[in-house]
C-alpha cells in the first residue's frame, strides 16, 4: 500500500506541477491580452479579471459536498476539462461576451481543481508524510508558475494575436494532461486514512455537512487566521503593494517583475531546507513565526516608501520585501494545508478543503479592492495597517495553537510515540514469563 499511494503521490504532483506551468503562461498576461491585443479596454479587463476570481466563489461552496460524494479523481478530471476548454475559448475570444464567458469557465475549472488536488494529496498521505506533501506540492507549483511565466514572457508578443493563442493552446494542453495522469491515479479508500478524524469528535454525533463544519472551534479559527494571511500577503502582490511601491517608493514598473521573481526564487530555493526547519516544530508557533517575518517585511516596505535614502536602496528595500514574503510563505506551506487536512473528519476532507479554498479566494477578492487605493494615496497608513495585519497573524496562530491537540500542532510526535510503544520496557509479570536462557 504505502508503495502504491508513493507511486499515486508522484502522479499527482506531477500533474500538479505542468498545470502550474501552463498557468504561468497565460495569468501574468491575461490583462494585456483583453484590454490591449483584442483591444477591448482597461474596463474589460477589469471585469475579466473580476469574473475569473468571482467564479471560484460560486462554485466552491458545491465543490466540497460532490468530491466528499463522488471522489475528488472525477472533479479533478472535470475541473481540468472546464478550465482547458476556458483558455481555449479564451484565446479566440474576439468580444466582450466571449471574453467573460471563458473566463468563467477558467475561472471555475482552476478553482474546482484546488480543493481536488488537496483531497487527493490528504488520501494518498499520512499524518506523518502529509507536511513534506504539501510542501512538495507548494514548491512544484511555484515552480511551474515561475517557468511558465519566464517562457511565456518570451513567446509573448501584442503585436501578434496569434502568440496569445499559442500560450492559450499550451494552457489547454497542460490541463488536458494533468486530467490524463489523473485517470492514472488508483487512490486508497477514505476508509483507510491515517489519523482520520471521527466525525463525533467533531459534531458530537449530530451530522455532518456545513453545520458540523460551523461547530467545529478549532476549524473555525483557522479559516479566520487563512484569511488574514491571504489578505495580508496575495491579495497586495499585484495591487495594494504595487501600487504603493510605484507611487510612494518610486519603484520602476519593470522592477516589480524582478520583485516578484525574487519572491519565487526564495520559495524555490528555500522550501526544503525551512521544511527541515519546521517539520518538527509546533505549526502553530511556526505561522505565529511567519507573521513577525511579514511584520518585518511590511516595515521594510515602509522604509521604501517613506524613508529618505538613495533610490537603490529603495528599490533594495522593495525587492527584500517581496524575498521576506516568500520566505514566510515556504513556512506556511507545510503547516496551513495540512492542517486543514489533519482538522477534517474522514467523510469531510472535500468540504474543509474546499471551504478552506473559499476562504483563501475571498481574501484574494477584499485584499485588491481594500489595499490597491491605499497603497496608491495613503501610503503611511498602508503600511502601519498591514504591519498590525501581521502582527495579528501572530496572535491568531498562538491562539489558535491552544485548540489542537498536540499531534495536530505537531505530527512529529505521533511518529515519535509509537517509537515509545514499540520500545515499551517489560513489566514485571511479562520479565517474569519471559523464557530463560
Amino acid at each position: 500500500m504505502t508503495r502504491a499511494m508513493g507511486a499515486a503521490m508522484r502522479r499527482i504532483q506531477a500533474g500538479n506541477a505542468l498545470s502550474a506551468f501552463g498557468l504561468g503562461f497565460t495569468v501574468p498576461y491575461l490583462y494585456v491580452y483583453v484590454a490591449q491585443v483584442r483591444d477591448l479596454g482597461a474596463g474589460t479587463a477589469g471585469a475579466v479579471l473580476a469574473v475569473f476570481a468571482m467564479a471560484a466563489l460560486v462554485v466552491l461552496p458545491f465543490t466540497g459536498r460532490v468530491i466528499d460524494r463522488r471522489g475528488p479523481l472525477p472533479v479533478l478530471v472535470g475541473g481540468a476539462v472546464l478550465a482547458s476548454v476556458g483558455a481555449l475559448a479564451m484565446g479566440v475570444s474576439g468580444s466582450v461576451p466571449a471574453a467573460v464567458l471563458s473566463a468563467t469557465l477558467l475561472g471555475a475549472g482552476t478553482a474546482v481543481m484546488q480543493p481536488a488536488l488537496a483531497t487527493m494529496i490528504v488520501w494518498c498521505s499520512s499524518p506523518t508524510t502529509r507536511t513534506r506533501a504539501f510542501a512538495t506540492q507548494f514548491f512544484l507549483a511555484n515552480l511551474g508558475l515561475g517557468v511558465g511565466g519566464l517562457i511565456g514572457g518570451q513567446l509573448v508578443d501584442e503585436n501578434r494575436p496569434g502568440s496569445f493563442m499559442l500560450l492559450f493552446s499550451i494552457e489547454a494542453v497542460m490541463f488536458l494532461v494533468l486530467a490524463g495522469i489523473a485517470l492514472t491515479v488508483r487512490l486508497p479508500r477514505p476508509g483507510a486514512l491515517a489519523g482520520a478524524v471521527p466525525q463525533d469528535a467533531v459534531d458530537g454525533g449530530r451530522g455532518g455537512g456545513m453545520r458540523a463544519l460551523l461547530s467545529h472551534r478549532a476549524m473555525l479559527q483557522l479559516c479566520v487566521l487563512g484569511f488574514v494571511l491571504f489578505f495580508a500577503c496575495y491579495g497586495q502582490f499585484e495591487s495594494g503593494l504595487a501600487a504603493y511601491g510605484t507611487e510612494a517608493a518610486g519603484i520602476d514598473p519593470s522592477t516589480l517583475g524582478i520583485a516578484l521573481a525574487a519572491n519565487t526564487a526564495v520559495i524555490v530555493i528555500a522550501q526544503f531546507v525551512v521544511l527541515r526547519l519546521v517539520e518538527r516544530r509546533k505549526r502553530s508557533r511556526v505561522v505565529a513565526a511567519v507573521g513577525l517575518i511579514w511584520a518585518l517585511a511590511w516595515v521594510i516596505a515602509g522604509y521604501a516608501g517613506l524613508g529618505h535614502g538613495s533610490q537603490l536602496m529603495a528599490t533594495v528595500a522593495f525587492i527584500s520585501t517581496y524575498a521576506l514574503f516568500g520566505l514566510g510563505e515556504a513556512m506556511l506551506s507545510p503547516t496551513v494545508a495540512p492542517l486543514v487536512a489533519d482538522l477534517a473528519p474522514a467523510s469531510m476532507v472535500g468540504q474543509y478543503n474546499s471551504a478552506f479554498a473559499l476562504v483563501k479566494q475571498l481574501a484574494l477578492a477584499v485584499g485588491p479592492a481594500v489595499g490597491g487605493p491605499m497603497g496608491a494615496a495613503l501610503h503611511g497608513p498602508y503600511i502601519v495597517t498591514f504591519v498590525l495585519f501581521s502582527l495579528g497573524i501572530t496572535a491568531l496562530a498562538l491562539r489558535l495553537g491552544r485548540q489542537l491537540t498536540p499531534v495536530q500542532d505537531q505530527p512529529s510526535l505521533a511518529s515519535a510515540s509509537r517509537v515509545v510503544v514499540r520500545h515499551q520496557p517489560e513489566t514485571g509479570t511479562e520479565a517474569a514469563l519471559a523464557p530463560t536462557r
